[in-house]
C-alpha cells in the first residue's frame, strides 16, 4: 500500500499549482503541472509493472 500512498502524495502535492494555473492564470504552475502529471505517468508505469510481476511469480 505504500506505492497507493506514493501516487495520492504526488496527486495533492499539485493541488496548489492546479489551482493557480486554472485560476489564476499562472502560466509557470501550469509547466509545474506538466511536470508532475509526467511524474504521475512514471510512478503507474513502474507500479503496473511491479503487479505483473508479483502476479506473475504467483503463478
Amino acid at each position: 500500500m505504500s506505492r497507493f500512498k506514493e501516487m495520492q502524495d504526488l496527486v495533492n502535492s499539485l493541488e496548489s499549482d492546479f489551482e493557480k494555473f486554472y485560476e489564476g492564470g499562472n502560466k509557470a504552475a501550469g509547466t509545474r503541472v506538466r511536470n508532475g502529471m509526467q511524474a504521475i505517468k512514471n510512478l503507474a508505469q513502474e507500479i503496473r509493472a511491479e503487479i505483473t510481476a508479483m502476479k506473475n511469480a504467483a503463478k
